[in-house]
């Protein structure tokens, strides 16, 4: 990739470096990561029984089960599992794991100076920064879960540039389908009807593009929602929002939310607006470099961000998918006399 920043990746280590937590939306999701990390590093455990716990009372407004005790127990459940328990539950441990992942990285000294959300993970964004509470983002979470259930169709991952894919969806005579993500230079999602999306998966592998249905119930970021978009912004309205502490980014709204944009409704906007997050990659980068860390169960967002941005201008890791993440190392300098917030080791390459 070019390199954009003008600096080389030897002089971009001696400017000063952002710390950047990213919060995935519900694509990849994954329980495994997260037990396997909370059994094997104190710091994960604890975050994780704090924040499920935390969010306890709001999951039981929505008839969900507690389930920190099940996740760190020794038969913690599956995703299948959670997605076939009550509605809003697989949404909640989402995230609640988001959450245990940004505030583990935060007691090993790795706080983050700003908080990128994509979809979905805006509400942990938010909440990261201080704008809710967790019970009031696990509230969130189960209430746009509920508008999920009046969002038929799905979504297909295509492994091909904006340009291109919307010339695949002209080819294949799907005006029903909206481009829903675009990821980084070569990869988008695509939102609509079933049936429409199996006819552009077909179109796409007959010409080489890969594409594949995300294991998702639902479609999002479509304008044909604004029936659920309306409604869970009106769900919301009740629900206390303070100053974010941190800038907050969205890929929804184009870049960081300022002190006059309603946060309730941007992330409505959601469910009908496309989420376009190389443009905000970008922005956190054109005046610092940046240290990208995924918070979340998988490391989707950390590819695309080694998609889009040359390593002169960041650096990006996936610390649950990653089994090499220094997190015992990390903790030990953030309580070094030399350590200290925003100073995080960085795996071995």
């Amino acid at each position: 990739m070019r390199d954009t920043t003008g600096v080389s990746p030897e002089e971009a280590d001696a400017l000063p470096r952002q710390v950047v937590h990213l919060f995935p939306g519900q694509g990849d999701f994954a329980v495994s990561p997260l037990v396997r990390a909370a059994r094997a590093h104190s710091c994960v455990r604890t975050a994780v029984a704090e924040v499920f716990g935390e969010a306890e009372e709001a999951g039981r407004e929505f008839g969900i089960t507690p389930l920190a005790e099940a996740l760190l127990g020794d038969s913690p459940p599956s995703g299948r599992d959670l997605a076939a328990a009550t509605v809003g539950t697989a949404q909640l441990a989402l995230f609640c794991s988001s959450m245990a992942v940004h505030r583990a990285l935060c007691a090993i000294g790795a706080a983050p100076d700003q908080v990128l959300g994509v979809s979905f993970g805006e509400i942990a964004a938010l909440t990261a920064a201080g704008v809710f509470d967790i019970a009031t983002g696990a509230r969130i979470a189960c209430l746009l879960a509920q508008q999920l259930t009046h969002c038929a169709g799905g979504l297909t991952l295509i492994g091909a540039a904006e340009c291109r894919t919307h010339a695949l969806l002209r080819e294949a005579g799907s005006p029903e389908l909206a481009l829903a993500c675009v990821n980084d230079p070569g990869e988008t999602v695509v939102s609509g009807p079933v049936a429409a999306l199996a006819t552009v998966e077909e179109f796409a592998r007959r010409q080489g593009v890969p594409a594949s249905r995300l294991r998702l119930p639902f479609s999002s970021h479509h304008p044909s929602l604004a029936g659920p978009a309306d409604a869970f912004a009106a769900s919301m309205r009740q629900l206390a929002a303070r100053p974010a502490r941190m800038p907050v980014l969205s890929a929804v709204h184009g870049g960081p939310y300022g002190p006059g944009d309603d946060v309730r409704r941007g992330l409505a906007n959601c469910l009908i607006r496309p989420a376009r997050l190389p443009k905000v990659l970008h922005q956190l980068t054109t005046r610092r470099t940046a240290l990208l860390l995924e918070a979340g169960t998988g490391s989707s967002l950390t590819r695309n961000a080694q998609h889009t941005l040359p390593p002169a201008a960041a650096r990006a890791h996936a610390p649950l998918a990653d089994p090499k993440f220094p997190w015992t190392q990390a903790a030990a300098q953030a309580s070094s006399p030399t350590g200290g917030p925003h100073r995080p080791l960085e795996p071995s390459r």
